[in-house]
């Protein structure tokens, strides 16, 4: 617990190390491919063996131009390639091919959306591109296995200045950047296959007794979810506090400099590892194999033309032109594709709230069981405009609507086809209608005196009548005609 009397400050950057989206490494021809069995996506490059030479990926580069840009950072003009060494085991050359003073992206910034609408501005200080290692891999009890098919594969590593002073502003920074290089293409960013992985610097700066005292910074690294992340912020936050308040004059970052810890999940605490490098440790120098990278104008404006609306204003186009509710906007803008997708029904002349109510409805639970977004389901735009437009219509009521949703999804063609063959278009006739509701009285006798007896049942016993009209109609009849013959023929107006 923080004493009221202290005025405790969280200083928090990120940095964020993001797996591009290629089909090969950075540096030679093996295959960027997660799940595959170890050691099987390796050459002599990605290993390390003596002699061989680097070739570079112009398809990493091209995609860290785009989150760059994307980040409103400044691009390079020219940048160049350094080697980072440290020995590690799934570090095979013993060096790690990076970028030390010219990175390929500088000073830039994104919004991190928080409560209530508000937003803050997170200073991005640079982007720079690299190879990621491979995996050490402790499953076997005698010894530790290494498995090299990660080892070389494109590697963005961004990093943001301690702007974040609050858990909820590291959380929705680290969800808009997942959002943003999913949206753009750059990555898969699925955080269990290590795409995507985060690195949260803490310290303190507590207000006491007329000074300012600054606890030692922490790096805590490679957490590959949200939940770890949030939980770590968390707990480090308390864990300096009381360090400091055990030993105000020794738990200080001018006496500890900073450190590195990890994050035990199963105690939901940090641990430490080891005192933290500085950039001499690393030996950085120019990679002697790799020549330099020069982007010039027409390459970076192809690559903002390329770019086209970003989340955050789209979802603000949602809002106001298709008058959706946040929380809808924001589902509908999780990734590209789904926002295509809805405004593709749109321009076909589809409502946009039916349209929506379809995805986030039958779409979303789909895509839930599926494990994919709601644009994979498998659901063209011209199939949920027809859909939306034949609920526009009255053609077919919401219950028969999911139903036809589920077919197209499976089997594809057209949602009037398929309502037609399978019995589900609304039925207006009177006399149907009208004898349906007169079974389902006869049978619910209970439901009935219910409903005309008033009170906290009649509200659900009419629901209750309404469901068995719809059942025996299989969901054909239509929904306000039934309710108008309930209420008739009962004789009691039912309340809301």
């Amino acid at each position: 617990m923080i004493d009221a009397a202290d005025n405790v400050t969280p200083v928090i950057g990120l940095e964020i190390h993001v797996e591009l989206a290629t089909a090969t490494k950075m540096f030679c021809r093996c295959r960027n491919h997660f799940g595959d069995p170890p050691n099987t996506n390796v050459c002599p490059v990605c290993i390390g063996m003596p002699g061989v030479l680097p070739v570079m990926n112009a398809k990493a580069v091209e995609l860290a131009l785009k989150v760059g840009t994307a980040l409103n950072c400044t691009v390079a003009e020219f940048t160049k390639w350094d080697r980072k060494g440290y020995y590690y085991p799934d570090l095979p050359k013993n060096y790690q091919i990076s970028q030390y003073d010219l990175p390929l992206s500088l000073n830039g910034w994104l919004e991190a959306p928080l409560a209530e609408g508000a937003v803050k501005k997170i200073r991005i200080r640079r982007a720079h591109l690299e190879e990621d290692a491979g995996k050490n891999v402790h499953d076997h009890p005698a010894h530790t296995g290494v498995d090299l098919n990660r080892a070389g594969v494109p590697l963005l590593e961004i990093v943001t200045e301690p702007d974040m002073n609050a858990v909820e502003e590291v959380m929705s920074l680290a969800r808009a950047m997942h959002r943003l290089v999913r949206w753009l293409g750059a990555s898969e960013a699925n955080m269990q296959m290590g795409q995507m992985r985060f690195e949260p610097n803490i310290n303190l700066h507590i207000a006491h007794g007329g000074a300012i005292h600054k606890t030692p910074i922490v790096e805590v690294k490679n957490l590959n979810s949200f939940r770890a992340l949030e939980r770590t912020v968390e707990y480090e936050i308390h864990r300096q506090y009381e360090a400091w308040q055990a030993d105000p004059d020794g738990f200080r970052l001018e006496k500890m400099g900073k450190q590195n810890r990890g994050y035990d999940d199963a105690r939901e605490q940090t641990v430490f590892q080891r005192e933290k490098e500085e950039a001499h440790d690393y030996r950085y120098f120019p990679d002697p194999d790799l020549v330099g990278v020069v982007v010039d104008r027409p390459w970076r404006e192809r690559i903002r033309a390329g770019i086209g609306e970003l989340p955050l204003a789209r979802r603000g186009r949602y809002m106001d032109g298709y008058k959706l509710t946040f929380k809808e906007a924001d589902a509908l803008t999780q990734d590209a594709a789904t926002g295509d997708l809805l405004d593709s029904a749109v321009a076909a002349g589809a409502d946009a709230k039916r349209c929506v109510n379809l995805l986030l409805g039958r779409g979303a639970a789909i895509a839930n069981e599926r494990g994919c977004s709601i644009a994979q389901i498998g659901i063209t735009p011209a199939a949920l405009a027809e859909l939306a437009g034949m609920l526009s219509g009255g053609t077919i009521n919401a219950t028969a609507a999911a139903k036809v949703f589920d077919t197209v999804v499976l089997e594809s063609g057209s949602p009037m086809v398929i309502a037609r063959e399978q019995g589900l278009l609304a039925v207006r006739d009177g006399g149907a209608i009208e004898a349906w509701v007169d079974t389902a009285i006869a049978a619910n006798p209970q439901a009935v005196a219910d409903v005309q007896a008033g009170g906290k049942q009649q509200k659900k016993a009419f629901g209750f009548l309404m469901g068995q009209v719809m059942q025996l109609s299989r969901g054909t009849a239509e929904p306000g005609e039934v309710q108008r013959l309930l209420r008739s023929k009962l004789g009691i107006p039912v309340t809301d």
